[in-house]
Protein backbone atom coordinates (compact mmCIF):
# COMPACT_ATOMS: atom_id res chain seq x y z
CA UNK A 1 0.00 0.00 0.00
CA UNK A 2 1.59 3.24 -0.95
CA UNK A 3 1.43 6.58 2.21
CA UNK A 4 1.58 9.65 0.90
CA UNK A 5 1.44 12.35 3.56
CA UNK A 6 -1.82 14.05 4.80
CA UNK A 7 -1.54 17.96 5.27
CA UNK A 8 -5.04 19.45 6.08
CA UNK A 9 -5.11 23.04 4.81
CA UNK A 10 -7.91 25.69 6.13
CA UNK A 11 -8.75 29.41 6.20
CA UNK A 12 -6.99 31.38 8.27
CA UNK A 13 -6.29 35.28 9.46
CA UNK A 14 -7.27 37.91 6.96
CA UNK A 15 -8.55 35.20 4.44
CA UNK A 16 -5.55 33.69 3.85
CA UNK A 17 -4.74 29.68 4.12
CA UNK A 18 -3.10 28.08 6.99
CA UNK A 19 -2.32 24.28 8.08
CA UNK A 20 -2.28 21.45 10.03
CA UNK A 21 0.83 20.22 11.03
CA UNK A 22 2.57 17.14 12.04
CA UNK A 23 5.91 15.66 10.47
CA UNK A 24 9.75 15.98 9.37
CA UNK A 25 11.73 14.59 6.47
CA UNK A 26 13.89 11.46 6.67
CA UNK A 27 15.67 10.03 3.86
CA UNK A 28 17.28 12.65 2.09
CA UNK A 29 20.16 15.17 1.69
CA UNK A 30 20.59 18.41 3.70
CA UNK A 31 19.86 21.30 2.29
CA UNK A 32 21.65 23.95 0.53
CA UNK A 33 22.72 26.47 3.44
CA UNK A 34 18.93 27.81 4.59
CA UNK A 35 17.21 27.75 1.33
CA UNK A 36 13.62 27.55 3.60
CA UNK A 37 14.63 31.12 5.85
CA UNK A 38 10.84 30.46 7.05
CA UNK A 39 11.47 27.37 8.76
CA UNK A 40 12.06 27.39 11.97
CA UNK A 41 13.29 25.53 15.39
CA UNK A 42 10.57 25.55 18.40
CA UNK A 43 12.96 24.74 21.67
CA UNK A 44 11.97 24.71 25.12
CA UNK A 45 14.50 25.03 28.39
CA UNK A 46 15.05 22.40 30.87
CA UNK A 47 18.56 22.91 33.69
CA UNK A 48 19.82 25.67 31.70
CA UNK A 49 19.53 24.46 27.97
CA UNK A 50 17.57 24.81 25.30
CA UNK A 51 16.49 22.06 23.17
CA UNK A 52 15.12 21.83 19.50
CA UNK A 53 11.11 19.98 19.83
CA UNK A 54 9.34 20.86 16.79
CA UNK A 55 10.04 22.97 13.59
CA UNK A 56 7.27 25.18 12.24
CA UNK A 57 6.86 28.56 9.68
CA UNK A 58 7.53 31.55 10.62
CA UNK A 59 3.98 32.85 8.26
CA UNK A 60 4.10 37.01 9.99
CA UNK A 61 6.91 39.14 11.33
CA UNK A 62 5.23 37.92 14.98
CA UNK A 63 3.77 35.29 14.07
CA UNK A 64 4.97 31.20 13.89
CA UNK A 65 3.17 28.44 12.70
CA UNK A 66 3.50 24.98 14.35
CA UNK A 67 1.59 22.11 15.68
CA UNK A 68 -0.68 21.79 18.26
CA UNK A 69 0.78 18.68 20.16
CA UNK A 70 3.77 20.34 20.48
CA UNK A 71 2.62 22.82 22.61
CA UNK A 72 2.45 22.12 26.22
CA UNK A 73 1.27 24.78 28.94
CA UNK A 74 4.26 23.76 31.52
CA UNK A 75 7.52 24.72 29.08
CA UNK A 76 8.87 27.59 28.65
CA UNK A 77 9.67 28.19 24.80
CA UNK A 78 11.88 30.32 21.91
CA UNK A 79 11.83 29.85 18.61
CA UNK A 80 15.11 29.87 16.10
CA UNK A 81 15.02 31.43 13.15
CA UNK A 82 17.68 31.31 10.28
CA UNK A 83 19.12 28.00 11.77
CA UNK A 84 20.40 25.06 9.45
CA UNK A 85 22.60 22.94 12.20
CA UNK A 86 21.21 22.36 15.44
CA UNK A 87 24.77 21.29 16.60
CA UNK A 88 26.28 24.49 16.07
CA UNK A 89 25.11 27.14 19.26
CA UNK A 90 26.07 30.96 17.18
CA UNK A 91 25.42 30.16 13.58
CA UNK A 92 25.27 32.74 11.59
CA UNK A 93 22.48 34.21 10.22
CA UNK A 94 20.06 33.05 13.29
CA UNK A 95 18.28 34.63 15.82
CA UNK A 96 16.63 33.47 18.89
CA UNK A 97 13.70 35.07 20.18
CA UNK A 98 11.23 34.62 23.04
CA UNK A 99 7.68 33.32 23.01
CA UNK A 100 5.00 35.88 23.97
CA UNK A 101 1.90 33.48 24.13
CA UNK A 102 0.95 30.23 22.64
CA UNK A 103 -2.70 29.50 20.82
CA UNK A 104 -3.75 26.10 20.06
CA UNK A 105 -6.03 25.52 17.94
CA UNK A 106 -9.73 25.22 20.34
CA UNK A 107 -10.92 21.50 18.26
CA UNK A 108 -7.67 19.79 19.16
CA UNK A 109 -8.19 16.65 19.32
CA UNK A 110 -5.58 14.81 20.59
CA UNK A 111 -6.69 10.84 20.33
CA UNK A 112 -7.92 11.40 16.40
CA UNK A 113 -4.91 14.30 15.72
CA UNK A 114 -7.59 16.55 14.46
CA UNK A 115 -7.37 20.18 14.66
CA UNK A 116 -3.08 19.14 15.05
CA UNK A 117 -2.00 23.01 14.52
CA UNK A 118 -1.55 26.18 16.90
CA UNK A 119 0.04 29.89 16.55
CA UNK A 120 3.03 31.31 18.86
CA UNK A 121 3.57 34.92 18.70
CA UNK A 122 6.90 36.05 19.44
CA UNK A 123 8.20 38.51 21.97
CA UNK A 124 8.91 40.73 19.35
CA UNK A 125 9.01 41.55 15.47
CA UNK A 126 11.29 39.98 13.47
CA UNK A 127 13.27 41.72 10.69
CA UNK A 128 13.50 39.58 7.39
CA UNK A 129 17.09 38.99 5.80
CA UNK A 130 18.54 36.74 3.60
CA UNK A 131 18.30 34.19 6.49
CA UNK A 132 14.88 35.08 8.13
CA UNK A 133 11.68 35.01 5.99
CA UNK A 134 7.82 35.01 6.44
CA UNK A 135 6.31 32.41 4.04
CA UNK A 136 3.75 34.00 0.89
CA UNK A 137 0.67 32.31 2.05
CA UNK A 138 -1.55 31.20 -0.75
CA UNK A 139 -5.45 32.09 -1.30
CA UNK A 140 -7.64 29.98 0.71
CA UNK A 141 -9.35 27.34 -0.98
CA UNK A 142 -6.38 26.84 -3.38
CA UNK A 143 -6.11 23.64 -4.92
CA UNK A 144 -2.67 21.91 -5.86
CA UNK A 145 -2.94 19.92 -9.35
CA UNK A 146 -1.96 16.55 -9.33
CA UNK A 147 2.12 15.92 -9.49
CA UNK A 148 2.52 19.55 -8.13
CA UNK A 149 6.32 19.69 -6.60
CA UNK A 150 6.10 20.32 -2.91
CA UNK A 151 9.00 19.84 -0.16
CA UNK A 152 8.77 18.61 3.00
CA UNK A 153 11.67 19.99 5.40
CA UNK A 154 12.94 19.29 8.96
CA UNK A 155 15.74 18.25 11.53
CA UNK A 156 14.37 14.54 11.90
CA UNK A 157 15.71 11.20 11.00
CA UNK A 158 17.78 10.93 7.71
CA UNK A 159 16.47 7.20 7.42
CA UNK A 160 14.01 4.52 9.06
CA UNK A 161 14.74 4.08 12.84
CA UNK A 162 18.31 5.72 11.80
CA UNK A 163 19.65 8.69 14.12
CA UNK A 164 18.12 12.19 13.90
CA UNK A 165 19.43 15.10 11.84
CA UNK A 166 21.13 17.86 13.46
CA UNK A 167 21.57 19.82 9.53
CA UNK A 168 18.30 20.84 8.29
CA UNK A 169 16.82 18.15 5.65
CA UNK A 170 14.70 18.49 2.74
CA UNK A 171 13.00 16.23 0.00
CA UNK A 172 10.91 16.58 -2.93
CA UNK A 173 6.94 15.03 -2.60
CA UNK A 174 4.70 15.68 -5.39
CA UNK A 175 0.94 16.03 -4.68
CA UNK A 176 -1.01 13.00 -4.80
CA UNK A 177 -4.93 14.54 -6.22
CA UNK A 178 -8.03 13.67 -4.37
CA UNK A 179 -9.34 11.22 -6.56
CA UNK A 180 -6.13 9.16 -6.03
CA UNK A 181 -5.51 9.73 -2.54
CA UNK A 182 -8.79 8.47 -1.35
CA UNK A 183 -8.46 5.28 -2.89
CA UNK A 184 -9.08 1.92 -1.09
CA UNK A 185 -5.75 1.36 -1.28
CA UNK A 186 -3.69 4.54 -0.48
CA UNK A 187 -5.52 6.50 2.15
CA UNK A 188 -9.62 5.67 1.39
CA UNK A 189 -12.41 7.37 3.85
CA UNK A 190 -9.02 9.31 6.02
CA UNK A 191 -8.73 11.54 3.57
CA UNK A 192 -11.09 14.74 3.59
CA UNK A 193 -11.14 17.17 0.41
CA UNK A 194 -9.51 19.94 2.46
CA UNK A 195 -6.18 17.78 2.75
CA UNK A 196 -3.36 17.89 0.15
CA UNK A 197 -1.82 14.78 -0.43
CA UNK A 198 2.03 14.26 -1.25
CA UNK A 199 4.65 11.48 -2.00
CA UNK A 200 4.00 7.78 -1.94
CA UNK A 201 6.61 6.37 -4.08
CA UNK A 202 7.76 4.46 -0.72
CA UNK A 203 11.18 5.79 -0.91
CA UNK A 204 11.34 9.61 0.06
CA UNK A 205 8.74 10.38 2.71
CA UNK A 206 8.46 12.51 6.22
CA UNK A 207 7.49 10.84 9.40
CA UNK A 208 5.99 11.95 12.57
CA UNK A 209 9.25 12.12 14.65
CA UNK A 210 10.32 15.70 14.52
CA UNK A 211 6.91 17.57 14.55
CA UNK A 212 5.62 21.13 13.65
CA UNK A 213 7.78 21.35 10.68
CA UNK A 214 7.14 22.06 6.97
CA UNK A 215 4.91 20.33 4.40
CA UNK A 216 4.53 21.86 1.71
CA UNK A 217 6.31 24.57 0.50
CA UNK A 218 5.89 26.17 -3.32
CA UNK A 219 9.03 25.91 -5.21
CA UNK A 220 11.11 29.51 -5.76
CA UNK A 221 11.19 32.46 -6.59
CA UNK A 222 9.52 33.15 -3.69
CA UNK A 223 8.91 30.09 -0.90
CA UNK A 224 5.40 29.90 0.26
CA UNK A 225 3.72 27.54 2.59
CA UNK A 226 0.84 25.48 1.41
CA UNK A 227 0.06 22.99 3.95
CA UNK A 228 2.03 21.77 7.10
CA UNK A 229 2.69 17.99 7.10
CA UNK A 230 -0.41 16.42 9.21
CA UNK A 231 0.57 12.80 9.01
CA UNK A 232 3.70 10.55 8.36
CA UNK A 233 4.47 7.11 7.74
CA UNK A 234 2.59 5.75 10.10
CA UNK A 235 -0.67 7.24 8.88
CA UNK A 236 -2.84 8.93 11.33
Amino acid sequence: RRSPQLALAGKGAQGRAWGQAWGQAWGHSPSDPVPLPLQISLQYTRSGSWYHTCGGTLIAPQWVLTAAHCISSSLTYRVVLGKQDLAVDDEPGSVAVGVEKTIVHEKWNSILVLNDIALVKLAEEVQESDTVRAACLPEAGKVLANDYPCYVTGWGRIRTNGPLADALQQALLPVVDYETCSKWDWWGSMVRTTMVCAGGDGVVSGCNVSVGTAGCYLPQPRAGLTAVLATGAMGI
